[in-house]
């Protein structure tokens, strides 16, 4: 008989990059077993495993790959600002780049790159130019170097230390053995060689190796790729960051507190199953219940993205989080703390964004390989000239060219200076790029999945159509309608509004009948205003005309029946109105290779009428949050790679289950957060020209890589064979980075 299996989520201290995320897996599912899926956003780690194993030794895995971690209570979280950032000694532990950089009081990355990289300015060009090479320059440039190396490049050793004790190597391990021995060499050859002496001036020649290998110094190499590579560690670190903010934006939105109906207020964690609490106009109701008592119009828009309120009446189900607009609510609470819908979006924000920190950086990937290779050819290149009888200071220096030569400055720059330069680009034309993965996966995707409101429509309710009866003026029907909409704040009403002409004239009498409708006395005149089932239950007929336009207009938008003195007189029709842009921007979706989908929460009469409108042939409709979860798993299944573009929370998920997210600019924060790419341009043009820097991006980073590589191929042999000199093999290290830098610039032309 199995062991039934249950499951945990793990908080996990000190994790900082993705190779964290992979060791900890590696250690959770070496129990027998145990399943495991690590957040590096949320330091978390959810955990499925049998009930026979203890929650203790769950821990003690963790610990052994190097973290600390702790089981997660039941109940709402809210992370803390920085939650996904290494925590103080723990975090010391762990040997990489970013931990106890972060912890208070604690020297940042960006600080060691700054400091260095003054420092390493003047050794860079007295080492490179002769002519600037004064007396006792080279001292000059120890002592500049020392702090750039001991100081400025330390995360970068403290890795490799910490690495090393748990039997890994990677770029980290290369850095150190590059830019240690080009240090350690330069201090040898100024204390014992002749390289110290005053006067000395850099030889140059092309090839071969030097007379006296003894009289050379690389400083300059050691402080250019220390100070490169924190460049490149600064990017990467700024681009984790944001990761961790999308489920901070979700727990924001739910209430802080609850009026219960005895009229006490507690904190909304005090509140349980059965409760009976309060909403009052303009507040957000508490958790998700059953209304017991009275009716409101509900906001929903934070969850279903649509711009039109529902009614809530007794025996409605309701949404935590969401806005009761008019009227008062007695709520039966049926679901709290993480059983809230609020809350299960956001585990399915937790647990796509977990699925997509395991992807590891592709120079780290390759250094897998290439970092052995590269050491252990350093160590035949200096036995093989010991065995072919030449002296140990030459096979010493070809050695020491060896790993000057394949010092990573070029590959590990390749990525984040192509994403520097293009992710700058894209600030300057409205387009936001959290990282490397985002623009990878831009450039790989081939189906773009389109929410309806806020991205291919403008978000906002408009008057499109006024249908008057006959004899009856048209401006005259909106002037009374306003006037008695402007004391509601539904945005039917305001829509309503904006659509007349002058100020509202003023009302007497008024009446908000929640969810349905207003009344009023305007001069002589008593109006009304609301649904089609309003008019009804006042007694009043529609003639054939308003009728028929009521029925067309509830196909694709809102009708709102206008009427005075007893009679129906208007409808208007109101609508959230679709983007100018949008057809233009489906059209050149197309022209990338795009298939375009919509996908809405909104009914199928209306989906299809925008799509018709905008050029999409496939609409998916009446979704919900989950629905549309549902929606990309199922085209990603099919072999698709899918882009999300969406605004709202009830786009979250979606987004970041993803291969790519583009949140509009105008949306809610949970769903900028969860996604990948975000345009400050609220234009679905803008997410045309992101797919596009991406995949010229993409294009700029795979030459970098190519050419990085291609230099490493070509120059190792000739540092081996001592046809390089250590002092060239540094000028070729310095170059390659200069043409990746060059190479990478070529993106602010880019859109």
């Amino acid at each position: 008989m199995s062991t039934p299996l249950q499951e945990a989520t793990l908080d996990i201290e000190g994790m900082t990059c993705a190779s964290c995320v992979a060791r900890v897996e590696k250690r959770l599912q070496g129990l027998e077993g145990v399943t495991a899926a690590v957040n590096l956003a949320t330091e978390s780690a959810k955990v499925t495993y049998p009930a026979d194993v203890p929650a203790d030794r769950l821990i003690a895995a963790v610990r052994e790959a190097g973290y600390d971690a702790s089981v997660r209570t039941p109940g709402p979280r809210h992370p803390a600002p920085d939650a996904h950032i290494g925590h103080g000694h723990h975090a010391a532990d762990t040997g990489h780049v970013h931990d106890v950089e972060d912890a208070p009081g604690a020297t940042t990355l960006r600080t060691r790159l700054v400091v260095s990289a003054a420092l390493a300015v003047p050794v860079i060009a007295i080492g490179m130019i002769p002519a600037l090479q004064f007396p006792g320059w080279q001292w000059v440039s120890l002592v500049l170097t020392t702090p750039i190396v001991l100081w400025g490049g330390w995360p970068f050793h403290r890795a490799t230390l910490r690495n090393a004790r748990h039997g890994a190597m990677t770029m980290d391990t290369l850095i150190t053995l590059g830019t240690g021995a080009a240090y350690l060499w330069s201090l040898w050859a100024l204390v014992f060689g002749t390289a110290g002496q005053i006067g000395m001036v850099h030889g140059f020649s092309l090839f071969g190796r030097p007379d006296d290998a003894s009289s050379l110094v690389y400083f300059e190499v050691t402080a250019a790729v220390t100070v490169f590579l924190l460049l490149g560690r600064v990017i990467e670190q700024r681009s984790t960051r944001r990761a961790g903010a999308a489920l901070r934006a979700l727990l924001d939105l739910g209430a802080r507190d609850v009026e219960l109906a005895d009229g006490h207020r507690v904190p909304v964690d005090d509140l349980r199953v059965g409760d009976l609490f309060v909403v009052r106009p303009g507040e957000k109701i508490a958790t998700d219940g059953i209304v017991e008592d009275g009716t409101a119009t509900v906001d929903q828009s934070m969850l279903t993205g649509e711009s039109v309120p529902v009614d809530a009446a007794p025996g409605a189900s309701v949404t935590g989080g969401t806005i009761a607009v008019d009227g008062r609510l007695h709520v039966r609470a049926t679901s709290v703390g993480a059983d809230t819908r609020l809350a299960h979006i956001a585990r399915l924000v937790e647990d796509a964004q977990a699925g997509k920190s395991r992807v590891q950086r592709l120079a780290d990937r390759i250094s897998g390989v290439f970092v052995p290779v590269v050491i252990v050819l350093a160590v035949l290149t200096l036995i093989g000239w010991i065995l072919a009888g030449q002296p140990a200071a030459a096979g010493f220096t070809a050695a020491v060219a060896v790993l000057i030569i394949a010092c990573p400055c070029a590959l590990g720059l390749a990525t984040p200076i192509a994403v520097l330069v293009g992710t700058g680009r894209g600030a300057q034309r409205g387009i936001l790029v959290t990282g490397p993965e985002a623009l990878e996966a831009a450039d790989r995707v081939d189906t773009v999945v389109l929410d309806k409101t806020g991205t291919v429509t403008s978000g906002r309710m408009s008057v499109v159509a006024v249908t008057v009866a006959s004899g009856v003026d048209r401006a005259e029907a909106l002037g009374l309608a306003a006037a008695v909409e402007a004391a509601s704040e539904h945005p039917v009403a305001t829509a309503v509004v904006a659509a007349s002409e002058g100020d509202p004239a003023p009302v007497e009498g008024f009446a908000n009948h929640a969810g349905r409708g207003v009344t009023g006395v305007v001069g002589d005149r008593a109006v009304f205003a609301g649904r089609p089932s309003f008019a009804a239950e006042l007694g009043v007929i529609l003639p054939s005309a308003l009728a028929s336009a009521v029925r067309d207009a509830e196909t694709r938008a809102t009708a709102v029946v206008v009427g005075w003195d007893g009679a129906a007189r208007a409808v208007i029709e109101v609508a959230d109105t679709v983007r100018p842009d949008s057809a233009r921007a489906v059209a050149a979706l197309r022209s990338l290779g795009l298939r375009p989908v919509l996908l809405t929460g909104d009914n199928a009469g209306v989906a299809r009428a925008v799509a018709a409108e905008v050029g999409i042939e496939t609409v998916i409709a009446g979704v919900l949050p989950e629905g549309k979860v549902a929606e990309i798993e199922r085209l990603r299944a099919e072999g698709h790679r899918v882009v999300m573009v969406g605004d709202g929370v009830n786009d979250a998920a979606a987004l970041a289950t993803s291969d790519l997210g583009i949140a509009m600019g105008a949306g809610t924060d949970a769903a900028m957060h969860a996604s990948d790419i975000t345009l400050v341009r609220s234009e679905l043009t803008a997410a045309v020209d992101a797919v596009r820097l991406s995949r010229r991006t993409m294009g700029i980073i795979r030459g970098n890589l190519f050419w990085a590589f291609a230099y490493n191929v070509a120059a190792l042999p000739l540092a081996a064979l001592g046809f390089l000199n250590p002092m060239i093999a540094g000028a070729a290290m310095a170059f390659s980075s200069v043409f990746v830098v060059l190479n990478s610039l070529r993106l602010r032309r880019a859109l």
